[in-house]
């Protein structure tokens, strides 16, 4: 049995240095994105910004029949903090950094739906920079971490088989 790989990074950055650096930062990186937004989603003031965000989604609208804003952004705090876990396991686990990648990359195609769904993301007024104001100018930052997530699981994915 081989000795677990305890590195950060594995074989997607093969071996050279500026990509291995850049990866590690970015693993951790995430894990602290999801650690800060994941404690965030416990104050009243992000439970009550998520609510015209998610409320017009065709895909989570409905939660809010089931639960009040601050139940909701509670349970996605949780989901948050734990993604982020799963993350930051990366040196110890990467099968959990997998798991925690991947289910980071669903979390990003979620919100990346909000840009179709809540009103007032695109200001066409603005031609080709409308994405670049309110609720736009924050949902399009998912488009980084959605990649950075499939790099973290692709990274992990490798590092649990050994390669």
């Amino acid at each position: 049995m081989a000795a677990p790989d305890v590195s950060i990074t594995h074989d997607v950055a093969g071996r050279d240095p500026l990509a291995r650096t850049g990866l590690a930062i970015g693993t951790l990186a995430l894990a602290l994105i999801y650690l800060v937004f994941g404690l965030s989603k416990f104050t009243t003031g992000e439970a009550t910004a998520l609510v015209d965000i998610v409320k017009p989604s065709p895909f989570l609208g409905w939660v809010y029949g089931l639960a009040s804003p601050m139940q909701f952004s509670q349970a996605l705090g949780c989901i948050e903090l734990g993604i982020g876990a799963l993350i930051a396991a990366r040196p110890l686990a990467p099968r959990l950094s997998a798991v925690g990648g991947l289910l980071s990359a669903g979390l990003f195609l979620m919100t990346l739906s909000f840009l179709l769904s809540t009103p007032g993301v695109f200001d066409p007024a603005r031609g080709l920079f409308g994405f670049f104001g309110g609720a736009g100018h924050f949902l399009l930052k998912d488009l980084g971490l959605l990649a950075l997530s499939l790099l973290v699981a692709a990274d992990s994915i490798g590092a649990a088989r050994g390669r």
